[in-house]
């Protein structure tokens, strides 16, 4: 196995770049979008309540390979819009995986006591500030878990981008695996890199549980 990886070093390599920078990339952009909806899903609002709701369910329900050939095969044929598999699978791993984080931390928001709203209200801020200075610090702080159990999946998720040539890590063990025949060895270390990547990040977020941050 270790020949196997040193013939072919600079494939592993590229597909385990790409699966780190796509797994940054709809980090970045589902915590965003993902917390954006939560707080719509809190806000006294119906509508925007509704809008939020709507959003979350249909993209938990939805599975990732549909939304991410949505936007690699559908738009490109009724727009003009052309994304590569990388594009499109990032952009589709990113709006899949906002819609469970929009969960967790919408779970978070509503465990903070309503008196924290109400004591921020009556010292004169919005609800925009108190959303931001109060609620949403205590919030992410009980979310932790549940969220690094999140990113450990947006990680493994970032896998969807080999069916749609985004040459991440499974795409390149697919790459190795047709051009050597050992399938197996191929696979497992592709599995290594996976579990290089998401190990670290659990013990890190159990290290954040048991320290309290």
């Amino acid at each position: 196995m270790l020949s196997l990886l040193g013939a072919n070093w600079s494939t592993f390599l590229l597909g385990f770049w790409n699966t780190i920078l796509c797994s940054l990339i709809s980090l970045f952009f589902s915590l965003i979008i993902g917390s954006g909806f939560a707080i719509l899903e809190t806000v006294p609002n119906k509508f925007w309540r509704a809008v939020a709701k709507v959003y979350v369910e249909i993209f938990r329900n939805i599975p990732l390979l549909v939304v991410t050939m949505v936007f690699y095969l559908v738009l490109p044929t009724y727009t003009p819009l052309k994304l590569t598999g990388f594009q499109a699978g990032t952009i589709g791993l990113s709006i899949y995986s906002s819609a469970f984080i929009a969960e967790t931390v919408r779970s978070g928001i509503q465990s903070v006591g309503t008196g924290q709203m109400e004591g921020a209200r009556s010292n004169g801020m919005t609800y925009w500030q108190a959303m931001r200075y109060v609620i949403l610090p205590q919030a992410f702080r009980i979310v932790i878990p549940p969220l690094g159990n999140q990113f450990v999946n947006l990680i493994k998720n970032s896998s969807i981008l080999a069916f749609v040539a985004g040459f991440d890590l499974m795409y390149q063990g697919d790459i190795v695996a047709s051009n050597t025949f050992q399938t197996i060895p191929s696979y497992v270390l592709v599995g290594l890199f996976y579990l290089a990547l998401t190990l670290p990040l659990s013990y890190y977020m159990q290290y954040l549980e048991k320290k309290g941050v």
